[in-house]
């Protein structure tokens, strides 16, 4: 058994702007739970918000580098912004595609869904502020989910029930050993 292997993992999953950035940073500083942060917001301010597929795939191999790299120290948890099954989630809503690779990648022991239940919020690389195709964004994010059949945790309602809920989430999964 490698140490990386008793680290459990835990993915921040959902549409944009319901606080999955901002709750990783949280958790760090209240809790010490250390995160892997979100690899598309950094392409996206570096190259621009215009995506192909072929980039979709680039910010996937790279969230997996950082995931791998965050995995090095061996935690007892991880938090991950996001991962491959998001970015799936992506290709879905701008390509009506999903390639299988990105399905492949490794998964998380438990993802936080994130409901699109609080105001959006602009911050220059988001793309979907309207509440339909939010709504609908949401929904794709819950069906990748589904389709993969990884456990999840739905997340909702104010800022202090969403860290509340994450909070007992993820200690109920460390505590699980």
């Amino acid at each position: 058994m490698t140490p990386e292997s008793s680290t459990k993992t835990v993915c921040f999953h959902g549409a944009e702007s319901t606080g999955k950035s901002v709750l990783c940073e949280r958790l760090l500083v209240t809790r010490g739970w250390p995160y892997v942060p979100e690899y598309g917001r950094l392409y996206c301010e570096e190259h621009g918000i215009d995506l192909t597929m072929a980039d979709l795939l680039v910010i996937a191999q790279g969230q997996a580098r950082m995931n791998r790299h965050a995995l090095e120290a061996a935690p007892p948890v991880l938090l991950h912004d996001t991962d491959q099954l998001m970015t799936a989630a992506w290709a879905q809503m701008l390509f009506a595609e999903v390639p299988e690779q990105l399905l492949a990648y490794p998964k998380a022991d438990l993802y936080l869904l994130f409901e699109p239940d609080v105001p959006w919020r602009e911050d220059g690389t988001r793309f979907f502020g309207e509440d339909d195709t939010r709504a609908r964004f949401a929904a794709l994010a819950e069906d990748m989910l589904v389709r993969t059949g990884v456990p999840y945790t739905r997340i909702s309602g104010s800022w202090e029930e969403r860290v509340s809920l994450a909070t007992q989430a993820i200690e109920e999964l460390a505590a699980a050993g």
